[in-house]
């Protein structure tokens, strides 16, 4: 039996507030035409209307409600506190494989990334071997779980069964890997995608007091 652990803080996050996103795009906060922005979970960077940033964000429009931004030709609106990912061609995949995170008020590192293309909400966990999600969330991606081997975990609310997987992608930032292992999890108990060792291991990682930089080695 494989042992997994779960952060049991992590059940409580349904009936908490979520945290900002640190994902491709997040919005800190707006201004009559002005908007305060995280690219790629970076420090926040304050862009007026028509300013472009070097990741190729450019903000179309603002106010104290919303601001628009287009990427590689598409538009997306976003309020304050909402995140967007976007596909890392947009960028021109200049960022090298490489992605900054920030962590919460809580410590724990959060990001909007990808899962065989769509998009999903990740928490960052070294305790977990693997990529560790929800059967709820495993049908909503597409990804047909049981198929996989059946087996059984132990977490921090006891042992459940999981069937284990290959996920063809998985991106975060301006990082994909491939073909990487998970564990879906029967029900709906796990409200976030857990990035595991399965994809951790394939990066260099250097944390910085609230940062952590991920730098794709294979």
């Amino acid at each position: 039996m494989q042992n997994l652990r779960l952060i049991p803080a992590l059940f409580l996050l349904a009936l908490a507030p979520a945290p900002a996103s640190a994902g491709d795009i997040n919005v800190v906060g707006l201004f009559p035409n002005k908007a305060v922005v995280s690219i790629h979970g970076g420090k926040p960077r304050t862009l007026s209307v028509g300013e472009s940033t070097p990741e190729g964000v450019r903000l179309i429009s603002a106010d104290s409600d919303s601001a628009t931004f287009e990427v590689g030709g598409k538009r997306q609106t976003l309020a304050a506190g909402q995140g967007a990912a976007v596909a890392t061609t947009a960028f021109g995949g200049g960022g090298g494989g490489t992605v900054t995170l920030t962590a919460d008020a809580r410590g724990h590192f959060f990001t909007t990334g990808s899962i065989n293309g769509n998009t999903v909400r990740f928490m960052v966990d070294t305790g977990a071997s693997s990529v560790v999600l929800s059967s709820t969330e495993a049908r909503r991606l597409g990804v047909n779980y049981l198929s996989g081997a059946r087996g059984r975990s132990l977490t921090a609310n006891g042992v459940v069964a999981v069937y284990r997987v290959k996920l063809d992608t998985v991106r975060v930032g301006d990082v994909t890997a491939n073909n990487v292992d998970a564990e879906v999890l029967e029900g709906d108990r796990l409200p976030i995608v857990l990035l595991g060792m399965s994809f951790l291991n394939r990066m260099e990682m250097k944390r910085d007091g609230v940062t952590m930089t991920l730098t794709k080695r294979y």
